[in-house]
């Protein structure tokens, strides 16, 4: 199965390097370019893409804003952000938006190929350094008191795989670790989307922080 891909990038030697890249892949297809934020909206809509290479600075329309715009939509492609700024900010407001994976632009070659089928997969991928800071921005903040509502309406079940989910473990790694089949997890994973309005994993590991229903150091965060 080839994996169609959109690149949004406003400088357009960084859109010809990316496609040079991805082209000479047998399972990747770039079936088009925008060159800022309302371009890649159109886009989208028009060239249904599986996955968005999206630069967080362009005119008209920054990245972040197209993603929330592109996330909102039935059946949105997945977006990769791609950027050669590892703020914090950016990062966070990236994920709230609906994006899938988050990369900084001097990332090897192979680990771009990696990141694009892993989100195209329905993974969440976090460059190594940037999952490192979540981690530790995350451990300075104070523990919520109480679980906010938007947690009640899971099951007990649903928070153990959503905890398990939070600590970057697989579909297959939660079904091990529960004694359940890979089916029982992927159907409580879905619910557990579906009852917190998630776009994907990337967004119910933040929320599972947030929340406190996970807190860094309570077991072994694995690293990609």
């Amino acid at each position: 199965m080839t994996i169609r891909i959109l690149i949004a990038d406003d400088q357009e030697l960084v859109r010809t390097g990316f496609r040079v890249i991805l082209n000479a892949e047998p399972d990747l297809n770039v079936v088009g370019e925008a060159r800022d934020g309302k371009e890649v909206i159109e886009a989208a809509r028009r060239l249904r893409p599986e996955v968005v290479l999206m630069d967080i600075r362009m005119p008209n329309l920054d990245g972040i804003q197209a993603t929330r715009r592109i996330a909102a939509g039935a059946g949105s492609p997945r977006v990769l952000i791609l950027t050669t700024f590892d703020l914090d900010e950016y990062v966070y407001e990236a994920l709230r938006a609906g994006a899938s994976g988050f990369l900084l632009k001097d990332a090897a070659a192979d680990d771009l190929l990696q990141a694009i089928r892993v989100i195209a997969a329905g993974e969440a991928l976090l460059a190594p350094s940037i999952t490192r800071r979540l981690i530790e921005d995350y451990v300075r903040r104070p523990a919520p008191r109480h679980q906010p509502d938007a947690l009640a309406d899971l099951t007990a079940r649903e928070l153990e795989v959503m905890r398990l989910l939070a600590r970057g473990m697989s579909n297959p790694d939660i079904a091990r670790e529960l004694f359940l089949g890979d089916a029982t997890i992927k159907t409580h994973v879905a619910r557990i989307f579906g009852k917190l309005s998630l776009h994907d994993r990337a967004q119910a590991v933040v929320l599972a922080y947030e929340t406190g229903l996970v807190q860094p150091g309570d077991q072994e965060i694995p690293q990609s």
